[in-house]
């Protein structure tokens, strides 16, 4: 690697002739022949088995719920730098009989604001992260309280009774569990049992110290006592996210009409996914879908990805996929474990079955027309654990959700839905607040 440029002086120059002496080599040479007269591929060379996609006999859903979020750090202007991250997330309900009438191309904007009124809410909050510290108590305990009162205390601790709902299985009035086991903030030892059913707090049998239910999802994992990373503010975002929609599919589940909550498609910015500590909570996510699923209530939930390595796939291989013309049926290839393995991640066979512990959503390729495709991901409930699956039988919902998305489609931005470009309006703050607002205000607060 050369060396960069500096204040002072220039950069090294990268070097032109040092890897010439290797075109000596026949492979080298018939690599670089074959990537200069490279024939145009005609067919898909990873072979994905796309499905042309019939509506016949299938009702799309009638109402939607999204959730977007987005966080930004902030420094003050002083030295040391002050850091701090705000986080803000929304959720958002919409008709879709009422967003058909909405022109895709030009939406007028009154429309717009008549789809939004009174459909939205927001919850936001704010993390130290470097050189900042409360009379309190340290940077570590105050993110461990924030978060608890940030989830406690906006809309009336719907958010949190939703936490609470996961951890502690409430769906079921039977449950008695506890909830997931986690290390424990103060000595870092394992509570393996967790906290017991429907406690907010407990104590550590290890130190004697109290613990909060907040502390399962494990934010304290990623910080130390004066300082915390941005990794804190993004995954507080996507566990907001992920609480807010199941706040939405809780309250339509204990609903006296037992059919709304079916008869709903909730949309989740990004995938279906919630890694390394935070992914305790997928098992108990995985098993209320399939409760649902076993009740003849299914939960239709997707997430749309809208970057990454199966985006990039995604983008290389749909002009081989129907439809090609205007006005032909969407089509759509269901990814099988094996699939995802071999031609998107192209690694060697995996100690863990792909997705085990971190997804609760398998992908799907959607083609609706030939200018929008985009990558979903749709649960099945318990996972299958088998490299040949899941097959479209296995993913909840997959022809009422497929049928219901043509009609929220928006030609703004490639491959986007209406839902979601709504709600990331809201919770973007990129433009509401601005990030120039924000630190003015961080600014403002710092002696």
């Amino acid at each position: 690697m050369p060396y960069a440029s500096g204040v002072r002086l220039p950069g090294e120059s990268a070097s032109k002739l040092g890897h010439l002496a290797v075109i000596q080599s026949d492979w080298v040479r018939a690599l670089v022949g074959e990537f200069e007269a490279a024939k145009a591929v005609e067919q898909d060379p990873s072979n994905t088995l796309w499905e042309i996609f019939s509506a016949d006999g299938v009702t799309p859903l009638r109402n939607v719920w999204a959730v977007d979020g987005s966080f930004v750090s902030i420094q003050s202007e002083h030295n040391p730098p002050r850091e701090v991250a705000f986080v803000k997330t929304a959720l958002l309900t919409v008709d879709r009989m009422r967003l058909e009438a909405i022109d895709k191309n030009h939406p007028h904007p009154l429309l717009l604001q008549d789809v939004l009124t009174g459909s939205a809410v927001f919850h936001a909050t704010v993390f130290p992260l470097k050189n900042v510290r409360t009379a309190l108590g340290t940077n570590y305990d105050a993110v461990r309280h924030i978060v608890r009162d940030s989830m406690k205390i906006d809309e009336g601790g719907a958010f949190y009774e939703t936490l609470k709902w996961i951890a502690y299985r409430k769906w079921d009035k039977t449950s008695k569990s506890t909830s997931p086991g986690f290390q424990c903030p103060h000595c870092h030892k394992d509570i393996v049992q967790g906290l017991p059913h429907d406690a907010d707090e407990g104590t550590c049998q290890n130190c004697a110290k109290t613990v909060f239910l907040t502390d399962m999802i494990g934010f304290h994992l990623d910080m130390d006592e004066e300082s915390a990373p941005d990794s804190v503010a993004s995954a507080y975002m996507l566990i907001m996210e992920t609480l807010m929609l199941f706040t939405a599919i809780r309250v339509l589940w204990g609903h006296t009409d037992k059919s709304l909550v079916t008869e709903t498609l909730f949309i989740k910015d990004g995938p279906l996914t919630l890694r390394s500590q935070y992914s305790k909570l997928v098992p108990n996510i995985r098993g209320f879908l399939q409760h649902a699923k076993d009740a003849s209530r299914p939960v239709h939930v997707i997430g749309q990805e809208k970057s990454g390595a199966f985006f990039d796939h995604l983008a290389s291989i749909v002009r081989f996929a129907q439809p090609h013309g205007r006005g032909q049926p969407p089509s759509f290839a269901v990814l099988s474990h094996e699939f995802v393995r071999r031609e998107v991640h192209r690694s060697p066979d995996l100690a863990n079955p792909y997705g085990k512990r971190t997804n609760w959503g398998e992908k799907v390729y959607l083609k609706v027309d030939p200018g929008t495709y985009m990558v979903l991901n749709v649960p099945t409930g318990d996972y299958l654990d088998d490299v040949s699956m899941p097959g479209k039988d296995q993913l909840i919902g997959l022809q009422r959700i497929i049928a219901t998305l043509p009609s929220l489609v928006s030609h703004k931005f490639e491959g986007a839905l209406f839902p979601v470009e709504l709600a990331n309006g809201i919770a973007s703050m990129s433009s509401y607040p601005s990030a120039s607002i924000l630190q003015r205000f961080i600014n403002a607060q710092t002696p």
